[in-house]
């Protein structure tokens, strides 16, 4: 199987003065809910954090199992194309499936589907609402590494200016819905989300 990549380390300016990162969502950290999401997938997962991050993010994911690697942000905040380059450059697999850490809703059945279509490609990425969801994909780890530094060199900053660099499909409209949920690519941003989300959970886990 595959790794999985988790990008976290970003400052959640919009989430509060709390990293988002960890959370509890429903009484689970929202780090916890994506790696869960993915486990059943993957053979390694990697997280990519700042090194301020990783202590409350390692006891979040404290008895996951398998294994789980930290890439740690050498510059912080330097961005998601940083964040996926340095996720991807530490994992051992000749493809990874990333995802944001603020997708807690991600669906095994999906990120399967994108993996196998992945295959003798550089990517497979979904186009859900018009917009092409660079931190919910599979990617070829080296060369999107290495279209990752060029962009990074370029001082381009977007996670979709890699993608230039490499061979890919698009993944879009009913290959999506016909094999998986669409919650998967809910990213909760702000704490008004984050409580509708909590609120969603619970009544769900009560039933």
């Amino acid at each position: 199987m595959p790794a999985g990549v988790v990008i976290a380390g970003g400052y959640s300016t919009r989430f509060g003065d709390a990293d988002k990162a960890v959370a509890p969502l429903a009484g689970v950290p929202m780090v916890r809910r994506v790696a869960d999401g993915i486990e059943g997938v993957i053979d390694e997962l990697v997280v990519n954090c700042r090194n301020a991050q990783r202590s409350a993010i390692a006891d979040a994911l404290s008895d996951f199992s398998p294994s789980v690697r930290f890439a740690i942000d050498t510059v912080p905040d330097a961005g998601p194309v940083a964040g996926i380059r340095t996720g991807l450059a530490a994992c051992d697999h000749e493809y990874a499936a990333v995802v944001a850490c603020d997708m807690p809703f991600v669906d095994p059945e999906l990120v399967s589907y994108l993996l196998n279509r992945a295959r003798g490609h550089d990517a497979a990425v979904p186009r859900f609402e018009g917009w092409l969801q660079t931190t919910h994909a599979v990617y070829r780890t080296d060369p999107m590494v290495r279209a990752c530094d060029d962009a990074l060199g370029r001082g381009e900053r977007r996670t979709v200016e890699p993608l230039s660099e490499l061979e890919y499909v698009v993944i879009e409209g009913s290959d999506l819905r016909d094999h998986g949920s669409l919650t998967s690519f809910e990213n909760l941003n702000t704490r008004e989300e984050f409580e509708r989300a909590a609120t969603t959970l619970a009544g769900d886990e009560r039933l």
